[in-house]
């Protein structure tokens, strides 16, 4: 299991998370609910391992995450176009992939990036579009665990529903386990499997 045992992170002289529990089990998706503000995204980092826990721990399997070769627990975060490299086509930040070009064909195909966005840059593409690059790139990472911070509040209503089908089919067949923030109720009712409170 993902687990995160009395967290605790502050970014003044008020903790934005004390004392919070959670425990995603494979194959599990956990909703995290809470107020603007309230630090979610604050929780997402330190799940992924972005951010260090000031008191509590939070553990793969029992033991602190690795830091080595690529993380067991990837991150998707709100805005994909800070997440690449803006002089870079498409076809090179997905070459820095670590997996065979095969895998990262078949994920491209699943996840619905199309060969017609490989030579272009991020400012040449929607927000969906990027987004759908961000999610092939944490996948190629054959992660156990996926971060899903409001990955989907930029994006119209046909984009957002194709995207998670699309994740919830990977998460079934994989049985990776993902944790979801979202603002929107009806959103997390369709994708969790349940869902706690910050």
């Amino acid at each position: 299991m993902l687990e995160a045992h009395d967290l605790e992170f502050s970014y003044g002289a008020a903790p934005i998370i004390a004392g919070f529990d959670i425990g995603i089990a494979p194959g599990e998706r956990v909703a995290v609910s809470a107020p603007s503000g309230r630090g979610k995204t604050t929780l997402c980092q330190l799940l992924a391992g972005y951010l260090r826990p000031q008191c509590g721990s939070v553990t793969l399997d029992g033991a602190p995450l690795p830091t080595g070769g690529p993380a067991p627990v990837q991150m998707i975060w709100q805005h994909p176009e800070r997440m690449l490299d803006p002089l870079l086509t498409m076809e090179k930040s997905l070459a820095e992939c670590p997996c065979d070009a095969e895998t990262l064909g078949e994920l491209r195909e699943a996840i619905g990036v199309r060969d017609a966005w490989l030579t272009r840059r991020p400012r040449e593409l929607s927000g969906g579009e990027l987004q759908r690059v961000c999610i092939v790139r944490a996948l190629a990472c054959n992660p156990r665990y996926l971060i899903c911070d409001e990955i989907s509040t930029m994006l119209d209503a046909l984009t957002q529903a194709d995207i998670w089908a699309r994740l919830m089919a990977w998460s079934d067949e994989r049985g990776a386990g993902m944790a979801v923030v979202s603002h929107s109720p009806a959103l997390t009712a369709r994708v969790a499997t349940r869902t706690v409170e910050l």
